[in-house]
């Protein structure tokens, strides 16, 4: 009997320590394909692309950041985070109030460009991190930051194709800033905001169809059918002009391939930042053999713009439910009738 007994403490006690191994041991966090992230014990492992990185405890959350892209600027501002940030390359391309002001008062500095980093200044700072896009030809660069202990941690969010999951960054940026309970209740606000208009967009009996983007040279660098583009014009309810195709990322094609392709076309977005349709022919006068630039609507991505910042770029890279919204307005502004346009603009 004493046996028995022991044996059932046994076996529970095992029970009890099989528990709490499992829950001081989080589950990966995933938020695509390319990037997940967990807690182990206070440290946090990180997945990003190609890359894998640990962080301590006694590292995280970072204190210290410099950004070396204008996108990643749109998750920091949105959680508040911008007294985090001791560093940025190409200033003129940020379109933030307030780190323009920190930057004017010195509380930020200016480290550089997409050319050239100023790497000696960069650790003469010693940040605790550097988030970046990773670029190749950078390679030499991001060695010597490595060498001189500072942390490069590559964040490839402009790869991402679904606009929620672009969104999701937050989170990551959320656990390694500290804000993670900001970043989840800012996930959670988007995400619901950006399902609600969907369901809006099917209320409406018209599905209109697009174009996208325009001509740079003679090439005409089409949003494949499987872009973040293609996507929020589905989410929109419209009809993406190359809708079937199974690209993630621009399409070649010929002014005569597109024309071809252009007949019907009520709306063309997307379409840069020119500030008319007079300026559009100046740059191309073949802009002007298509229907919809005579009979239909265009917009570009012109409405939140300042000097060569372009918030499109930064906080609409997190917020997609107003870019969404944005697209709703422009292909069926009834169902928003007193909304007016974020990021888009009409040209005419």
């Amino acid at each position: 009997m004493k046996a028995k007994f022991l044996l059932v403490i046994t076996f529970f006690l095992l029970i009890n320590c099989k528990r709490e191994q499992k829950n001081s041991f989080s589950e990966w966090e995933k938020i695509s394909e390319r990037v997940q992230f967990k807690a182990n014990d206070g440290k946090i492992d990180l997945k990003s692309g190609n890359f894998t990185y640990q962080f301590d405890k006694n590292k995280v959350p970072f204190q210290k950041i410099i950004l070396l892209n204008a996108s990643l600027m749109g998750y920091v501002t949105e959680l508040e985070a911008e007294n985090l940030v001791i560093g940025i390359a190409s200033p003129e391309y940020i379109y933030s109030e307030k780190i323009q002001s920190l930057l004017a008062s010195g509380k930020i500095q200016n480290v550089g460009n997409e050319q050239k980093y100023d790497v000696e200044k960069i650790i003469s700072m010693k940040p605790d991190a550097i988030f970046t896009n990773y670029i190749a030809s950078f390679d030499n660069t991001y060695q010597l930051l490595k060498n001189n202990n500072i942390q490069v941690i590559f964040l490839d969010e402009y790869l991402e194709q679904s606009p929620m999951v672009k969104t999701s960054y937050i989170k990551l940026l959320g656990k390694l800033l500290g804000k993670e309970k900001e970043a989840d209740s800012k996930f959670n606000e988007i995400q619901k905001n950006y399902n609600d208009l969907k369901e809006l967009a099917l209320k409406s009996n018209k599905k209109p169809n697009v174009l996208a983007n325009e001509m740079y040279g003679d090439v005409w660098y089409m949003p494949g059918g499987k872009t973040f583009t293609a996507n929020y014009i589905s989410d929109a309810n419209a009809h993406y002009i190359l809708k079937d195709n199974k690209e993630e990322k621009a399409v070649t094609m010929s002014f005569e391939e597109v024309y071809s392709k252009s007949k019907n076309i009520q709306f063309w977005v997307n379409a840069g930042n020119h500030l008319s349709k007079k300026e559009m022919l100046s740059i191309n006068p073949f802009y002007g053999k298509l229907e919809v630039f005579n009979k239909g609507k265009i917009y570009g991505v012109s409405g939140r713009e300042k000097q060569k910042a372009n918030d499109f770029f930064e906080s609409g890279v997190v917020r997609s439910d107003l870019v969404l919204k944005d697209y709703i307005k422009i292909f069926h502004p009834e169902l928003l009738p007193d909304y007016q346009l974020t990021y888009m603009k009409e040209l005419r």
